[in-house]
């Protein structure tokens, strides 16, 4: 694989390219596309307990930060990472007009979907509903989704423990991201709608390619190719 245009010429040496990174299971899964682009982190990226957010690589010209996976959005659309891995779960909630997301990494499959108790799912018909109330931290993809079927949508929104909302109380469903959904069965809930299919994929800033279009083109194109290779 042919080196990428020199990026300290082209950005300038006091603006380093920056890939951000999100963390958990989705780090893991996304590294060796990383590594098959040409990237290898510093040997404390692996650290998984160390609290260093930015690292160099084995480019003098590429960093990496380390962030939750719906800041590695905000870091791209506005400007502080050029280059990013993010969910479409993601994408969708906050459709930032400043991310281009060319390339689907193939990593991080999981789903959207509509979860309510288990107990309720022989005697509830979700065709006819015409109000729910529910507890996500996607409200934005919630409200679209409830209304393209003429549902109005009251959602309450958490950042975490989505699953106990229906058991005390707070609401009768939930719409959250689930991989194996073994975290809804051990709390008693039940998929009942699927809202999108997600994968990761690789945001780039609009502005930072529209600047250096060859060199952001350049990264793209060898994330292309690493997609490519590990699925050959």
């Amino acid at each position: 694989m042919p080196p990428p245009p020199n990026e300290d010429k082209a950005l300038g040496t006091k603006d380093k390219l920056v890939l951000a990174l999100p963390k958990g299971r989705i780090l893991a899964e996304v590294m060796p596309v990383v590594r098959r682009a040409g990237i290898e982190p510093e040997a404390d990226f692996e650290d998984t307990g160390a609290r260093q957010l930015r690292f160099t690589t084995n480019r003098p010209e590429v960093d990496i930060i380390r962030v939750r996976s719906f800041d590695v959005a905000t870091f791209v659309a506005f400007g502080a990472a050029q280059l990013g891995v993010v969910g479409a779960d993601v994408l969708m909630e906050f459709d930032y007009a400043e991310i281009y997301a060319p390339l689907d990494l193939g990593v991080g499959r999981c789903r959207v979907v509509v979860a309510e108790p288990a107990e309720m799912v022989g005697t509830d018909d979700p065709s006819t509903w015409s109000h729910v109330r529910v507890a996500t931290k996607y409200p934005n993809i919630t409200r679209r989704h409830f209304a393209a079927r003429g549902v109005q949508a009251e959602c309450i929104t958490l950042n975490g423990a989505l699953e106990l909302a229906p058991t005390l109380g707070l609401c009768r469903r939930i719409v959250d991201l689930v991989s194996t959904g073994e975290t809804l069965k051990a709390n008693g809930l039940v998929e009942v709608e699927l809202i999108a299919d997600v994968t990761s994929r690789l945001a780039v800033n609009r502005a930072a390619w529209k600047t250096n279009p060859a060199v952001i083109g350049s990264w793209i194109q060898r994330f292309r190719e690493a997609v490519d290779a590990g699925v050959a």
